[in-house]
């Protein structure tokens, strides 16, 4: 836990494994999948390896980090050290931007599903409701948080893994009654081959599963709230690359060869739920339905604990208003919760209101904040490792591999997927990035306004309060 912040120790060790194993199955793997199969074919595959390659490389970059110093900022607080106080302000304000724009998406996919099963209230009741309830479950305290997660997390995984040995079974034809005639691993070279739309296809699937990856980084930033925060991110940050290799690659691989690519059932249906009729499981739609709704409300869940944690790291520093970074007696910030909230509703209200022009807006410009913060945290960490060398190395429990050059080459992946973002226009991966950038120029232009005037102010005003990211 972060000295004296205010915050409890509440999550206990299973919460945080939960956490962590969950924060990189988000409801964008069940659900936007098919696209990325559409358009890439099994090379969606190479696509899938290639953005998880780079998930865990920016997630060693931040285990370092946060295993030398775990804080309820992360890397934002990292940054914050390492680049200057507008790089921890900017990147802070637009991860929280980000996720407030996910509970929006979240809850009005979630509100869909139910419904349709209770159709008798309407879906901006359902998603009121859903809301409603998650942050009731974040006010009363951080552990009530975690033992939501813990379940939610462990549908997804749960259903992941049965949904994994049962493909599997039915590939090698010895599933018991099933009679899986399309099931073969010859799916992923018949029908065009195994890229069917050429090997530039590969990057054009990688925007559309990028953003799917966002949340891997959750388990640091509730790390600062465990009994042992060193311990818990130096777990998650060691066990990244099977969790990734299993939920997602795993589960793909089981899709494409259980149905050919270009089966109209894919994108008809969804790619999971088309593969699990094409087995002949009854209700396989509905069982679906409930795993994604449990993925949304997931999402929900840490979304608004990741938001309101940013939001009172940011008010920890001074760079946002001080009521957010105080707690009540149970060491919960609510001022950053319902402030969070609140704009999560705003934006619900928008998207029922505007939904082709200011939600979309909001969507749009959110959506290449992913890539931003991998890029703050390869940066920051290329000068935070010289400081925890000269400070306190004792503190390098965790190490990025191949240091500096790997993250270089990490670095230089990340801007060139931006750079390919920009030449797409079929997906709005040009609209994505202009619009995205534009933002976080606004919020950097803030950022730099408020620096100079603190010193103009003079050195007392200027060195405001960091968010306890001393290394000794």
């Amino acid at each position: 836990m972060t000295p004296g912040s205010g915050l409890q120790a509440g999550l206990k060790n299973r919460h945080l494994t939960m956490i962590a194993i969950g924060g990189v199955i988000g409801a964008g793997l069940f659900v936007g999948s098919s696209s990325g199969i559409a358009t890439a074919g099994p090379g969606i595959l190479l696509s899938y390896a290639l953005v998880g390659t780079l998930v865990v490389l920016v997630m060693r970059m931040l285990g370092e980090m946060s295993a030398a110093n775990p804080t309820s900022g992360s890397f934002s607080a990292h940054a914050d050290r390492a680049l200057g106080r507008w790089a921890g302000f900017s990147i802070g304000w637009l991860y929280w931007f980000f996720w407030v724009v996910v509970l929006a998406v979240e809850a009005t996919a979630g509100a869909k599903i139910l419904e349709g099963w209770v159709p008798s209230v309407p879906q901006w009741g359902w998603a009121l409701i859903v809301m409603t309830v998650l942050t009731a479950t974040n006010l009363v305290s951080v552990g009530s948080y975690g033992e939501f997660e813990f379940w939610f997390a462990g549908i997804k995984v749960v259903a992941i893994g049965a949904f994994i040995v049962i493909g599997l079974l039915a590939v090698f034809g010895v599933l018991p009654g099933v009679h899986a005639d399309k099931a073969s691993f010859g799916n992923l070279t018949s029908h065009g081959g195994f890229l069917p739309h050429g090997p530039g296809a590969i990057l054009t699937g990688v925007l559309l599963v990028v953003f799917s990856f966002m949340g891997s980084e959750i388990a640091t930033l509730a790390a600062g709230e465990s009994e042992d925060p060193r311990r818990a991110v130096t777990k998650s940050t060691n066990s990244i690359i099977w969790r990734i290799g299993v939920f997602y690659l795993g589960s793909i691989l089981i899709v494409v060869a259980l149905l050919p690519w270009d089966d109209a059932s894919i994108a008809k249906e969804g790619s999971y739920v088309a593969a699990l009729n094409s087995l002949g499981i009854a209700h396989a739609g509905e069982i679906m339905n409930v795993i994604v709704l449990t993925s949304v409300l997931s999402c929900l869940n840490s979304g608004l604990y990741t938001a309101s944690r940013m939001a009172f790291s940011l008010g920890e520093r001074g760079d946002a208003p001080k009521a957010f970074a105080r707690v009540n007696g149970r060491g919960v910030p609510m001022t950053a919760i319902l402030a969070s909230v609140v704009f999560g509703f705003v934006a619900v209200f928008f998207n029922y209101l505007s939904p082709d022009k200011i939600f979309l807006f909001l969507v749009n410009s959110s959506g290449a904040v992913a890539l931003f913060v991998w890029l703050v945290i390869c940066f920051s960490q290329l000068r935070m490792r010289k400081i925890i060398e000269r400070e306190a190395p004792e503190k390098l429990i965790v190490r990025m591999w191949l240091y500096p050059y790997l993250t270089w080459a990490t670095a230089t992946l990340i801007v060139g997927v931006l750079v390919y973002m920009l030449f797409d226009t079929e997906h709005d991966g040009r609209e994505t990035v202009l619009l995205s950038l534009l933002v976080a120029a606004v919020v950097l232009v803030i950022a730099l306004v408020k620096e100079r005037l603190a010193a103009r102010r003079g050195p007392a005003a200027a060195e405001a309060p960091v968010d306890k990211v001393s290394i000794g």
